[in-house]
């Protein structure tokens, strides 16, 4: 239908410009005509965008979609503020056939306003003037009456009934600003209502930008570290911080450094400002009321650092309770956990957490909006958010607890992070898929950049971003300054590691006699070495985290089983192997679980066996390389080849929720090697 044709556009439109909303905030409506599915007689019907969508990527399957008499109808019933939670259901009764999305909780401001179309937006300009001390005051300086002022109301019904009137009663306005939350605009067609939006927003950012003083934040008092110092700074502190975050719930991170952020960071009025917290509903039910402030010099000590954190953490998690335990009434939901959401660093950038990288992305982005807002109200008036006893109306709103219940269970390795090298081919990439596929945020690293870079894209290609799924680092397993690099990049990535896969690997068939020294270094090089550089670097992040951890070695059959024509392989898997057995033993008291898995005859799809190994091996045993694989399946007690994906399965298995008691652990996955089996 040409009216959902035009609010998808106009929504992509507004959705698309930061400026407008932000990410999964505000929601557009538009009215019109249709035929009824039982009579076939056209109905006057409401279209909306429903519960948790985003209008730069709203579907048409992401609209409600509401017979407009019935909705205006529960007027009729509407028992009052004090139960007007009970509306949200009644919306179900008000659907139009099978009604398309869960209707949010702003459906009763579409359909309750007497225009065809509305729109309900959450600018940083406008969300200046809504939280500023005068903010009133200031609407009617900033656009006269086109533009009417209404007070903070906590969304619902009573709100709908509310913008309803003031529209009413004001026939020349275009819109209206709400205290501490937003803006709504409505007009005729679509095209005037979102023209109005747009006039409310860049007259408020014209406003400001023309009267706002230039330093609302207050003179620097800590200076930005270079980028560079910036960057190993934040990776040294990541995992410290990821671990105090994941005091209650284990999260994932996000880490920001943009212009914005490190300004306000720097700033004197930052520590003031950040502890009123931020207004607008979207934003604190994702960044919490407030976040924790490091308030140290970006130069202080790192341990000195670390050790004020662990203080500010603690002194965080007393003041979240006592907020809780404030404002909580018997019929409140529990507390859903005491740690931060936000965490400042001056000199270094923000550290946001969620269950998984695009929560803790989007938790970052809102306090980027936070921070533009509290610029823009500091700048011309004082900023003022909405009292913290609404603000805990929100967070802990039943409405909202039913959204989190009906959320989907999180997949087995949700929250973790992995990093698996050789990721890029055969056992690697099997391996990165499988984990991602059980939830896990994947860390692609390989020396061909491209090659790992290609199975991130494949990783995060259902993904609203690729990095919010996987990233791709460039690493030679053999350069202790390239692996202690590609951790940082893992970190900075996603705030920690959780899961290491040692996979990286290659083979050179030789008799004793053909292997030279090189031969013999390379290989050790990138198994034995490799192994222990990677392990080694990524055991600091783990131990540091405190959260325990796996460490996973792909190490092979050769590790025990005596073969011809491939001492320097065997020898340095053999090493491998060993390597678990002492890493189990040190790392066991950090939690951290250190397993192997022995696999055999993997040809289909190994870049091993592709580079050369393959036609040695074949001529070893003398048979044609294309049947390889067939020979070695008839060689083992099942008679099945084994495939990369088998091997990735049992580094699930390994690091799933089943076999969390086990370590030091070698699983063989060679479809029955007799001579291989271990005593």
């Amino acid at each position: 239908m040409e009216v959902v044709k035009e609010l998808l556009e106009r929504s992509h439109r507004l959705g698309a410009d930061p400026r407008n909303t932000n990410y999964a905030g505000g929601n557009t409506s538009a009215k019109g005509a249709a035929p009824d599915p039982v009579t076939g007689e056209d109905v006057e019907l409401l279209w909306v965008k429903g519960s948790g969508g985003d209008l730069g990527t709203l579907k048409e399957s992401g609209l409600a979609v509401l017979r407009l008499d019935r909705l205006r109808a529960l007027v009729n019933v509407y028992p009052g503020v004090e139960r007007e939670d009970e509306m949200v259901a009644a919306f179900d009764y008000c659907l139009h056939g099978k009604g398309g999305a869960a209707p949010s909780i702003d459906t009763a401001m579409h359909g309750l306003v007497d225009s065809a179309h509305v729109d309900h937006l959450h600018p940083d300009a406008g969300i200046a003037l809504a939280t500023a001390a005068d903010g009133e005051e200031l609407t009617g300086r900033v656009f006269g009456d086109r533009v009417v002022w209404v007070p903070w109301r906590r969304p619902g019904f009573q709100l709908g009934l509310d913008i309803a009137a003031i529209k009413e009663a004001n026939p020349q306005a275009i819109g209206c600003i709400l205290g501490g939350h937003g803006i709504t605009a409505w007009g005729a067609t679509a095209q005037e209502c979102e023209s109005r939006s747009l006039e409310i927003i860049r007259t408020a950012e014209a406003y400001l930008a023309e009267h706002g003083r230039p330093d609302p934040f207050g003179s620097v008092i800590y200076a930005t570290l270079p980028e560079a110092e910036r960057h190993a700074r934040a990776a040294a502190l990541f995992p410290h911080l990821r671990g105090l975050a994941s005091t209650d719930v284990r999260v994932v991170g996000h880490y920001t450094d943009t212009p914005e952020v490190l300004d306000f960071v720097s700033r004197a009025e930052h520590p003031r400002l950040a502890a009123l917290g931020t207004s607008c509903p979207d934003h604190f039910l994702r960044t919490k009321v407030a976040p924790l402030v490091l308030d140290l010099p970006p130069d202080a000590p790192l341990e000195q650092a670390i050790e004020r954190l662990r203080e500010l953490h603690a002194a965080y998690r007393a003041d979240y309770t006592a907020y809780y335990d404030r404002n909580a009434t018997p019929d409140s939901p529990p507390m859903r956990g005491a740690d931060p959401a936000i965490v400042l660093v001056p000199g270094v950038g923000m550290f946001s957490f969620g269950k998984d990288k695009q929560t803790a992305r989007v938790a970052g982005e809102f306090y980027v909006n936070a921070i533009n807002v509290m610029r823009g109200a500091e700048s011309v008036s004082t900023y003022a958010p909405i009292p913290e006893s609404e603000k805990f109306r929100i967070e802990y709103w039943e409405l909202e607890e039913a959204k989190l219940r009906r959320m989907p269970k999180a997949k087995p390795l949700a929250t973790r992070v992995a990093l698996v090298t050789g990721g890029g081919s055969g056992i690697g990439a099997a391996t990165a898929r499988r984990l991602a596929a059980e939830g896990a945020c994947v860390v692609v690293a390989d020396r061909d950049v491209a090659a790992a870079e290609k199975i991130a894209a494949e990783l995060g290609a259902a993904a609203y971003r690729v990095s919010d799924v996987a990233a791709a680092v460039a690493v030679d397993v053999t350069s202790e300054e390239q692996v202690a690099a590609a951790v940082s990049a893992a970190v900075l990535a996603f705030g920690g590691v959780d899961l290491v896969v040692n996979n990286a690997g290659l083979s050179l068939s030789r008799s004793l006699l053909e292997t030279t020294l090189d031969d013999w270094d390379l290989q050790h090089d990138v198994m034995a070495r490799g192994s222990f550089l990677v392990a080694r670097e990524t055991a600091r992040v783990l131990i540091d985290q405190a959260l325990g951890g796996d460490i996973v070695y792909i190490s092979s059959k050769n590790a025990v089983f005596a073969g011809p024509n491939n001492v320097a392989y065997g020898a340095a898997k053999a090493d491998q192997a060993h390597q678990v057995r002492l890493l189990a033993a040190e790392l066991g008291p950090h939690g951290i679980r250190v397993n192997g898995i022995n696999p055999d005859g993997v040809v289909r799809g190994s870049g091993i066996f592709a580079s050369g190994w393959g036609a040695n091996r074949a001529a070893v045993y003398g048979v044609e390389e294309e049947k390889l694989g067939e020979f070695y399946a008839q060689r083992t007690l099942l008679k099945r080849e084994v495939l990369p994906e088998h091997v990735a399965a049992a580094v699930f298995a390994l690091t799933g929720d089943d076999l969390t008691h086990t370590t030091g652990l070698h699983i063989p996955v060679d479809a029955g090697v007799a001579a291989a089996f271990l005593r």
